[in-house]
């Protein structure tokens, strides 16, 4: 009773967040944040914004109404079928013109021992609970089904090539990126995520 008391406190708690910042203008949403929130963002939990359920986002939300969200290293703990609901549940939400970053471990790496910690079952802290391991085509291709255009920002390709196109951590900071994690020593990228911007375009 009392953990069902705390998961709606803190549910109201962070609606009231999300209406604040409704009505200063801009709705950004981070979801599954681990607690890890930059400024100008409001993070969220599996308790308070679940990608699959959506009388969470219809309880917190108005359809087309967020600015922007984002989500590093959370669709790979759904299914593909899972994970493309949960695509078409952002996309219902953010306002056209809107768009959502995203972040998952890159089936492409070139080092196998990051591949040991990113599969199915590895041995990174919580590859126990990943359902799939994403390239950047198969990553690309889940948000075109949901009726996203995508820009790819970070990734390998087949051939163990990084590619990389200039982003902006303002809109949106991913962590466990080229720059930003702090793995990547003297040159080396030792752990890197496949990064796509997924836009709603207007109609």
């Amino acid at each position: 009773m009392a953990r069902k008391a705390h998961s709606l406190w803190t549910m109201n708690r962070v609606r009231r967040g999300f209406r604040k910042a409704a009505a200063n203008g801009s709705l950004r949403i981070v979801i599954g944040c681990a607690e890890i929130v930059d400024d100008g963002w409001i993070g969220t939990g599996v308790v308070d914004l679940n990608l699959l359920n959506p009388q969470h986002w219809s309880n917190s939300f108005n359809k087309n109404s967020i600015d922007a969200l984002l989500a590093e290293h959370v669709w790979e703990h759904l299914t593909i079928d899972d994970g493309l609901v949960a695509a078409k549940q952002c996309f219902e939400y953010l306002k056209p013109g809107g768009y959502l970053r995203v972040a998952v471990p890159d089936g492409y790496h070139p080092d196998p021992q990051y591949i040991d910690w990113v599969k199915v079952n590895g041995t990174g802290d919580g590859s126990e609970d990943h359902k799939v391991v994403y390239t950047h085509e198969s990553l690309e291709q889940l948000f075109q089904k949901a009726g996203f255009r995508v820009e790819l920002l970070e990734y390998y390709d087949a051939a163990g090539q990084f590619h990389f196109a200039q982003w902006s951590p303002r809109a949106g900071k991913i962590h466990r990126s080229s720059r930003f994690d702090i793995r990547n020593t003297n040159g080396r990228l030792n752990y890197t995520s496949v990064i796509l911007d997924a836009f709603k375009m207007p109609k």
